[in-house]
């Protein structure tokens, strides 16, 4: 099988719980650092699917890699090659389509509770669940570009999560988290966290760390529930 493609935009904020996957289901991937300046391909012809992780940036930030990504995501859609969007992954895919990326009313930031939307494209991604808790780290939100389908909402924020077909998910909230990754961003991340403490939708960074083993545990098991059903799609 053509490897996966995953794109890496911060230091800290990998692959997590999604590598892990890939490699217990024997599937090959490739990691793009773009924060160590890794060039983005031009065709999308040699990889089975695409996969963006999150980052601090802003898709509307004028960065020289963004444009080559957009046009890489929309040739994936195209060519029927399933793209999976975690966060700014989400966001880039949104702007790549046709939506827009704007400030979302207050910051999200840790654990909170999503809800699964009625309708057949969030029971194909998400089984009976109709709601779990995800981990939150952003201060923007996406619309819906044409023809996706709204899966996942949360109180503070709306458009959680869409999808395209059944081969093309975008995730607003992280769902790939481990344990040492919620570590390293409590590290990362602690001058925002303290800066954004008055918006009822941040945790402080020891309420984050509490009982992580099982927030993890039970969010791994979303992850494999979503990822056993992208995989479903990727293109030998």
């Amino acid at each position: 099988m053509k490897p996966v493609i995953i794109f890496r935009h911060f230091s800290s904020e990998g692959p997590g719980y999604f590598s892990e996957f890939l490699d217990e289901q024997r599937i090959p991937w490739s990691l793009i650092k773009i924060d160590e300046g890794d060039a983005v391909p031009t065709s999308i012809d040699a990889y089975s699917g695409m996969v963006l992780m999150g980052g601090p940036m802003s898709v509307n930030d004028d960065l020289p890699w963004i444009p080559p990504v957009l046009d890489l995501i929309r040739q994936a859609v195209d060519a029927d090659v399933p793209v999976l969007g975690h966060c700014l992954g989400a966001q880039l895919m949104s702007k790549a389509l046709g939506a827009e990326v704007t400030q979302n009313a207050i910051k999200e930031i840790g654990w909170g509770e999503v809800n699964v939307s009625v309708n057949d494209a969030s029971q194909h991604w998400f089984g009976e669940l109709e709601s779990f808790n995800a981990f939150h780290w952003h201060g923007e939100t996406f619309s819906l570009p044409e023809g996706a389908v709204h899966v996942l909402a949360s109180k503070y924020c709306e458009n959680q999560a869409y999808a395209i077909s059944q081969k093309h998910l975008a995730l607003q909230c992280h769902i790939e988290m481990t344990e040492d990754m919620v570590r390293e961003w409590c590290v990362v991340g602690a001058e925002e966290v303290a800066s954004a403490q008055q918006s009822p939708a941040v945790q402080d960074v020891e309420t984050m760390q509490q009982t992580l083993p099982l927030h993890c545990f039970f969010l791994n098991k979303v992850a494999n529930q979503v990822y056993q059903q992208w995989i479903k799609g990727l293109v030998n």
